[in-house]
């Protein structure tokens, strides 16, 4: 008797079935088990309204994440940065595997880079976190650009500049990796100017936390540097969120040669939308050896960040 397909929940958007279709063949490697993509809409590919207003990146993972608990999935993927920083009980963060690459890029008109825009260039982005330091970068190059709030999936997107209603778009290099257009990409931008997402570029491979069996297989996905660069960015994401309501930045770095990684670097940002005012620091130490010491980092850095006025950026938070 052949056993029974694994099922796996995944959003519909083409770069959330290329990322379900990469884990669904790992996983199938792994177990010789067959592995069927289960689509399911969320509110957050529905809903015309912008991100902010509509309860932020939550929206994609919530009805993963109910799919799961009602057992109509074995299991889920998402990309990390949508991920809420407070995990569930009842959900187990299964595995993160290798991370892609977390920078954002530019595609522009003409292969236009970013310090060849015209002044007052028209750039797309969904991201308050984009528009601070997409913002500051410009004026650290006396320039000045507006940023324009765009939704839409990577087509979408590229469409508003093939079409000339923008210069261009700020997306993430992770994704045109996975869905194949990489080639669109006309300036990768330095995360020395733009700090990601917190986990950007990473996915989640999210189980039942009581299923020991299934979680202990997607297990053998985890990468664990990757998790413990992405468990760092998050744990200062959430200490922040917090404190202030300011869009966050954060990449963690692993430093050294390949095989003698010796420490690790943590940087975040957060700042005013029109990027006149940021708070950018950075912290280095050890490798975190455990989930602890990762998160351990996260707050150190976040607190550092919120004494320097991080909390005041765009108004305290409502408690």
């Amino acid at each position: 008797m052949t056993e029974r397909a694994l099922r796996l929940g995944t959003r519909r958007s083409k770069l959330a079935m290329a990322q379900s279709g990469q884990v669904a063949r790992a996983v199938r490697q792994l177990t010789g088990r067959p592995v069927e993509l289960v689509e399911i809409t969320t509110y957050g590919d529905t809903s015309r309204e912008h991100l902010a207003q509509i309860g932020g990146t939550g929206v994609f993972v919530a009805a993963l994440r109910e799919a799961l608990v009602r057992e109509e999935v074995d299991f889920a993927v998402h990309s990390l940065k949508d991920l809420p920083t407070a995990q569930p009980d009842e959900l187990l963060l299964a595995a993160v595997p290798p991370r892609e690459d977390p920078r954002d890029v530019l595609v522009a008109r003409d292969g236009l880079a970013f310090e060849q825009l015209p002044e007052g260039a028209r750039v797309g982005t969904g991201s308050p976190r984009r528009m601070a330091q997409l913002n500051a970068y410009a004026r650290a190059h006396h320039t000045r650009i507006e940023t324009v709030p765009i939704r839409g999936n990577i087509d979408t997107r590229i469409g508003y500049v093939h079409n000339g209603e923008l210069d261009a778009v700020v997306l993430a290099a992770a994704g045109l990796n996975r869905i194949g257009r990489a080639d669109e990409v006309t300036d990768f931008l330095s995360v020395d100017s733009v700090l990601p997402a917190p986990g950007q570029g990473a996915l989640a491979i999210e189980c039942a936390a009581d299923n020991a069996d299934l979680a202990a297989l997607l297990g053998e996905l985890d990468d664990p540097r990757t998790r413990v660069a992405v468990t760092a960015e998050r744990s200062l994401l959430a200490a922040l969120e917090a404190g202030c309501s300011a869009p966050v930045g954060a990449l963690a770095d692993l430093l050294g040669e390949e095989e003698a990684v010796t420490e690790m670097r943590l940087r975040g940002v957060v700042g005013t939308t029109d990027g006149s005012t940021l708070v950018q620091l950075s912290t280095t130490g050890p490798v975190p050896t455990s989930h602890g010491d990762a998160i351990a980092l996260g707050r150190e850095l976040a607190s550092e960040m919120l004494a320097k006025g991080a909390a005041g950026l765009m108004g305290e938070r409502a408690h």
